[in-house]
């Protein structure tokens, strides 16, 4: 029997377009996530979320239906919103028998301190995404535009992200990462986690941090572009885990 552990997984952006990174994950809550005591996703699972209004779709309920046979199963899902998929809310937590997570949120996992973030709030070089995440983020922004009917949402979102896609391209890749000033700021805040786990830059890496006579382990997660991957966490550390896809029917 598998010792006990806990998954973390983000920025999958699972769409339609993209079937095999679909079935991976599928598959990976089927095997992998299922001998876990708890599987965490840091945000963006998927490339985008118009409302809990849009469940019925085939392919939202194909990811509906794995995670509700994981927790099934007896393991616990927990998520984070991201910036592709901040609107996702209580319809689909239910829907899913997932539980929502804050961000940023501190845990005791295995007898080490964790703090847990999707990554974006800390990209502060990046002062028009900034703004950009204040007002999305605004209640009564959300209250406005899930007010719409669902296909004009999604009109809207596209739009959006075709102009995002332009303008990352001519930005400076270290705008697009974590500010270390920022990291710092928040780790003092929650007291200096052992581990620090975030999704979002989409560069995989382990950074060791020494802050103030304390040391502490800041995990990026890798996306699923190309294949899945996950991080592990036990009692003996963590470990980043590569998904075959030959492994993916």
């Amino acid at each position: 029997m598998d010792i006990d552990h806990s998954l973390f997984i983000s920025d999958l952006h699972l769409c339609h377009t993209r079937p095999l990174i679909t079935r991976q994950f599928v598959a990976f809550l089927q095997t992998t996530a299922a001998q876990a005591d708890a599987l965490y996703i840091l945000g963006d699972l998927f490339e985008y979320w118009a409302g809990d209004d849009d469940l019925a779709d085939a392919h939202h309920q194909l990811v509906i239906t794995a995670l509700n046979a994981l927790v099934a199963s007896g393991t616990q899902v927990f998520f984070m919103h991201g910036n592709r998929d901040f609107l996702l809310s209580d319809g689909f937590a239910k829907a899913a028998g997932i539980q929502l997570l804050a961000d940023p949120t501190r845990l005791s996992l295995y007898g080490k301190s964790v703090l847990l973030s999707h990554g974006d709030s800390l990209c502060t070089d990046d002062a028009s995404y900034q703004v950009f995440r204040q007002q999305v983020r605004n209640s009564a922004w959300q209250a406005a535009f899930l007010s719409q009917p669902l296909s004009t949402r999604k009109q809207q979102i596209e739009a959006l992200r075709q102009r995002s896609e332009q303008e990352k391209s001519g930005k400076a890749e270290t705008i697009m990462d974590v500010n270390a000033a920022a990291v710092e700021a928040l780790l003092r805040t929650h007291h200096y986690p052992e581990l620090f786990i975030h999704g979002h830059t989409h560069r995989p890496a382990l950074h060791s941090l020494a802050l103030d006579g304390h040391i502490c382990q800041r995990w990026v997660l890798a996306d699923w572009y190309a294949q899945g991957s996950c991080l592990r966490l036990d009692a003996a550390g963590c470990c980043a885990i590569q998904l075959a896809l030959n492994a993916v029917n």
